[in-house]
Parts: structure tokens; C-alpha cells; sequence
């Protein structure tokens, strides 16, 4: 009953999330409080909440004050002189902007952060998406595929794993290696091939693919792509500059991200202090400080919206034992026929299967016994684990609704939940097919 109810209740929601039929906060709040009530465990909701929250909570804070943070950044203008070196060195062709878009997510990705990558990567490029009138989905695709390929480690789901089975991480990541050059050679081709897409449809005049979305960008005669943008900034723009203050504003910023990166404070007290600090540099005034805070005040209040719903969420799910329920049932009905055959079918389900478990709930709880039944056929737990990493809260990380990090790129992006997961799951996917096939290819996996 556990397991059923947990299950219609994620269907649930990624249906109502993908469809566009409410927001993904009312669908996040309601969709598990209806679920708990229906198994009888009205009564404890309120207490599962307050436990989710309180473990989301210094997530939602961090990424509030890093919109802060950057927003502030972005006013005073340190951002621009980056997107003019990307602009210099790319161009204006979207083929080149794409596969740009997914080498500086993949080299800030480098630290195993997926939130420092989107909190980076997009704040920086999507400027300059809108100045061309490219499809903002190509720039959170992009950034989301870079940052998934991109296992290392030190990074969540090697870790997990390396801990569950009980190996040490490099027994479980060195073969993996090549399975992973393998993935990342498809990111930028994929990269490619969105941008060669997205630069055919600009030099064809052609709108942007989203209902009741206009491009900002234009096509001359020719087709050669040009911005709409007038020359001359807004005045209210340059206002909020202080290239005066460029050096210390950089300064600022490499230390804030250094500091979080190097893990000496925790995220949210970081960008709490840097946020304060960057107000009083650039804004002394009072006043003008007000203004700043309620400029990005509507996003911020949105991304601590959805997040501390999705804390919840996941609060309900697991308090309520849906989740639990779920990896148990999903790991013990495995097929004889399948048993010698489990490190594909992980490979393969791996990255579907971060929509409906959290990386703590699979890892630890679904992974130890799917290793044990394929023990039991005479193929290694430690097999079973590298599949997990093909997918598993990897390449589904960015999509995934149990993840904050979903919700930040698509917020970051400007583009709706929905949108982003329906644009980014094939490609995402993909990815973990190429690797599961390159997997077998070199005999990391056994068929």
C-alpha cells in the first residue's frame, strides 16, 4: 500500500508539474499531503513538514541570498566584462555560444557543485542568449548536461555509492573513466548541434518554440544574426554601475566563492555575509540598498517558495515511509531472467529513476540491495553501483523534482519547470545511453 500510494503520488506530481497544470509549489505542498492522508497519515503531516523544512532550510537560504548576491553583482556590472570576453572569443554564432555554454560548465563544475555551476554558468550567458533571441531551454540544457556528465569523485552520487557498497572511490571511479570521455564528447557534440539548430531558426527569422514567446533577437536579409538591442545601455543601467569598484566587486566574488567551494563556512552564511557586504560597498545608501533587495526580491521569493516545498515534500515521503517502501519494492520484484543482466537495467533506468528517488533514498536504500540480488547471480555489487553513476542523480540531477538544483536552473533561466524538463529529459537521457553503451563496449559493464 506504501509503496503504491508513494508511487501514484510522484506520478502525480510530474504529471502535474509537466502538464503545466499548477504551479510546481501548490503540486510540491498538496500532491504528498493528499498522499499521507490516504495511507492514514493525516496526523503526522504537519510534523513530517517541519522536518523536511528544517532540512531544506539552510538550502533555500543559500540560494536566496546567492541570487541576492549575483543580482547585486550583475547591477554594479562585473558580470559584463565577462560576457564580452565570451562574446569575443565565441562571437555571435549560436554554435559556438552552445559549446562555449557547456566548457564553463563543465570547468565550474569542477568542484562538485551543481548549484555553484548553474549559480555561475547562467547568471553569466543568459545575457547574451537574450541579446541573440536563443532559446533560453538550449542554455539550461546545455549547462545541465555539462554539469551531469560530469561525476568525479568528490562529487554526491560517488560518494554515496563508494560509502553504501563500502569500496573505496577510486576502485568505483577509475574504470569509469573512459565512460565518462565518452559522455562528455556527446555533450558537446549535443551542444553543437542545439546551437547549429538554434542558429538556423534565427537565420530564418523563425520565432522561439514556446507558446507566446517572442525572440529578442533579429535577422537581417542576409540571415546573419544581430541583436535588437539598441547600442546605448539604459540610462538606469548605468546608474546602478561601479566600475570604480570592479576590482574589490571581483574580489568579493572570488572570495565568497572560494570560501563556499573550499566548504570553511557553510553556503548560506557565506552568502549571507556577501550579500551584506556587497550592499554596503557599492549601495551606502539606505535607500538605495531597499531598491537593490526588492529589484531580485520577486525571484528570491520564488526560489524559497518552491523549495521549501519541496522540502515537504520529500519530508512527507520519507517520514510517511512512501519512499522507503518504494526502493523496497522496486529492489525485491526483480525477474530470475533479469538477475545477470541488473548492471544494464540500472544503467538504463538510472537516470528515470532520479525522478522518482532522492540520492540518499537510492544510494542507501535501494542500491545495497539491488547489489545484493545481483551477488546472488554472480555479478559484483560494485558493477551495480557504477550503473547507478550512468544516471542516477547525474545526468537526472538537473531535472529531477526531489533536487533543489532542478528548480535553480530553470529559475535561473527564466523558463517555466515544465518547459526545462521537457526540453532537457531526452537529451539527459541520451547521455546515460551513450555512456551505458560505451560501458559495455570496454567491459566496465558486463551484458
Amino acid at each position: 500500500m506504501l509503496a503504491i500510494t508513494g508511487v501514484l503520488a510522484v506520478a502525480s506530481l510530474l504529471a502535474l508539474i509537466l502538464s503545466n497544470r499548477t504551479s510546481p509549489l501548490a503540486a510540491l505542498i498538496l500532491v504528498p499531503v493528499v498522499a499521507a492522508m490516504a495511507i492514514g497519515a493525516g496526523p503526522a503531516v504537519p510534523a513530517y513538514i517541519v522536518a523536511g523544512i528544517a532540512k531544506i532550510a539552510p538550502v533555500a537560504g543559500m540560494f536566496v541570498f546567492a541570487i541576492l548576491f549575483f543580482g547585486i553583482m550583475t547591477d554594479v556590472g562585473l558580470l559584463a566584462p565577462l560576457v564580452s570576453l565570451v562574446l569575443r572569443m565565441v562571437g555571435e554564432r549560436p554554435t559556438r555560444i552552445a559549446v562555449g555554454t557547456a566548457l564553463l560548465a563543465l570547468v565550474i563544475h569542477l568542484d562538485g557543485s551543481g548549484a555553484v555551476c548553474f549559480l555561475v554558468t547562467i547568471p553569466a550567458l543568459r545575457p547574451l542568449y537574450d541579446r541573440l533571441g536563443m532559446d533560453r531551454r538550449v542554455l539550461a540544457c546545455t549547462a545541465s548536461l555539462a554539469a551531469g556528465v560530469n561525476f568525479l569523485p568528490w562529487t554526491g552520487p560517488t560518494l554515496r555509492a563508494s560509502a553504501s557498497l563500502k569500496v573505496p572511490v577510486g576502485t568505483l571511479f577509475t574504470p569509469m573513466i573512459g565512460v565518462q570521455a565518452a559522455g562528455l564528447a556527446f555533450v558537446f557534440a549535443a551542444a553543437w548541434w542545439l546551437g547549429h539548430r538554434e542558429e538556423r531558426r534565427l537565420a530564418a527569422g523563425l520565432p522561439l518554440p514556446l507558446p507566446g514567446t517572442r525572440s529578442p533577437g533579429a535577422t537581417d536579409a542576409s540571415g546573419a544574426i544581430r541583436s535588437t538591442l539598441l547600442h546605448a545601455e539604459d540610462e538606469e543601467v548605468i546608474r546602478l554601475r561601479r566600475p570604480a569598484l570592479f576590482p574589490v566587486n571581483v574580489v568579493l566574488t572570488l572570495v565568497v566563492v572560494g570560501v563556499m567551494i573550499a566548504g570553511l563556512v557553510e553556503p548560506v552564511v557565506v552568502f549571507m555575509i556577501g550579500t551584506a557586504v556587497a550592499l554596503l560597498i557599492n549601495y551606502p545608501d539606505a535607500a538605495e540598498q531597499r531598491a537593490r533587495i526588492d529589484a531580485h526580491a520577486r525571484a528570491a521569493l520564488l526560489m524559497a517558495g518552491i523549495l521549501l516545498a519541496a522540502g515537504a515534500f520529500t519530508g512527507i515521503m520519507t517520514g510517511s515511509g512512501m519512499i522507503g517502501a518504494m526502493a523496497d519494492a522496486g529492489a525485491r520484484h526483480v525477474p530470475d531472467a533479469l538477475g545477470s543482466h541488473l548492471p544494464v537495467v540500472v544503467g538504463v533506468l538510472a537516470m528515470p529513476l532520479s525522478l522518482l528517488f532522492d540520492p540518499d533514498s537510492f544510494y542507501f536504500g535501494v542500491l545495497p540491495v539491488i547489489a545484493h540480488v545481483a551477488e546472488r547471480f554472480g555479478v559484483e555489487g560494485i558493477t551495480i553501483g557504477r550503473a547507478a553513476l550512468l544516471g542516477q542523480m547525474t545526468t537526472g540531477f538537473p531535472v529531477s523534482p526531489l533536487t533543489p538544483a532542478t528548480f535553480l536552473v530553470a529559475g535561473l533561466s527564466g523558463i517555466e519547470l515544465g518547459a526545462h524538463q521537457r526540453f532537457a529529459i531526452p537529451w539527459l537521457f541520451a547521455a546515460t545511453l551513450v555512456m551505458v553503451a560505451t560501458a559495455l563496449l570496454i567491459g566496465v559493464l558486463p551484458l
